[in-house]
């Protein structure tokens, strides 16, 4: 089930001075944006308007389904705007190493193949994949989403690794942002099934058709869904010149002079600040405005992932 808001207008503006209607305009408009693309995004930002017809505080359309992957233990699909991800998480069992010995851990992969992006070449991948599986890591642990005691089932012996795997499936900027939602969601539906102890002392997982039917002890009673603390939402804010865009296209990126991500926790706290190099310093006042924005958009995104586990769970009871 999918729930959705709207972020901002969609629908092309038209570019000031543009003239009539017709064909031969319309062509001529879309010549002039091709062949001089910065001023023609610059002349939009005059008039505090994007290239798709949003206010420059605006974020896309945003919408989450949850558990559309039916072979995965926790699953969920994301779009803003265009962009679109799908992320899967597998549990498997694991011997834990002896310094973690009450702890299962989480292992990412971010996955950029070719239909997503004209720029990402078969047989290659994409250079900003690794990239946003570290910061995905790094963001999953620092903020204390997971309690990996949580992921343990026999201290010493067994314990739950994640497998978590994100699919890009249309990139149209904003990539992080739309991967930790759909990272958060995924977890969110994730429910840990039931594990038993085999005849050779080997803890295994039940599978679903023998639920309830094993005679070999289990582990955990019941199925259950892992507790999420302080919830990491991001937002991306491009930077050019004097302005600040939120949630950029992946034309506004190619054409912007920088941008900064902000995440933050349940609570409102900063988890990270990123900024890659560019001509544009952001100072802090810039910084305070992108963060204010970030909160209002994580409340935005809570909302929508919340509206979505509801429908859910309306859909179950029916």
């Amino acid at each position: 089930m999918a729930t959705s808001a709207r972020g901002g207008g969609e629908g092309e503006a038209a570019a000031g001075g543009g003239g009539g209607g017709g064909a031969a305009a319309e062509m001529e408009v879309e010549a002039y944006r091709r062949l001089f693309p910065v001023a023609y995004f610059e002349r939009h930002l005059r008039e505090s308007v994007r290239l798709d017809a949003r206010p420059l505080a605006s974020p896309r359309d945003t919408s989450v389904a949850l558990g559309l992957v039916g072979s995965a233990d926790g699953s969920a699909l994301v779009k803003f705007g265009d962009t679109t991800m799908v992320a899967a998480i597998k549990l498997e069992v694991m011997t834990p190493p002896a310094e973690s010995s009450d702890e299962g851990s989480v292992a990412v992969e971010f996955y950029m193949p070719p239909i997503c992006s004209p720029t990402v070449r078969p047989g290659r991948s994409a250079e900003v994949a690794p990239v946003i599986s570290k910061q995905l890591s790094d963001v999953i642990m620092s903020s204390g989403m997971i309690n990996l005691k949580d992921l343990c089932l026999i201290n010493g012996k067994a314990s739950w690794i994640a497998y978590l795997d994100i699919y890009c499936l249309n990139a149209d900027g904003s990539l992080f942002d739309a991967a930790l939602v759909s990272t958060v969601a995924a977890f969110t539906h994730l429910e840990i099934p039931l594990v038993s102890v085999s005849d050779d002392g080997r803890v295994v997982t039940v599978p679903g058709e023998l639920e309830g039917k094993t005679k070999l002890p289990l582990v955990n009673k019941d199925k259950r869904k892992l507790m999420l603390n302080n919830v990491p939402f991001s937002l991306t804010c491009g930077l050019h010149k004097e302005h600040i865009l939120v949630d950029p296209t992946a034309e506004e990126e190619s054409i912007i002079e920088t941008f900064v991500t902000v995440v933050l926790d349940t609570l409102g706290r900063v988890v990270s600040v990123y900024k890659p190099g560019g001509s544009v310093l952001a100072y802090t006042s810039i910084l305070k405005e992108c963060i204010t924005l970030a909160k209002r958009r994580a409340q935005q995104l809570r909302n929508i992932l919340n509206e979505s586990v509801s429908a859910m769970e309306v859909d179950k009871s029916s």
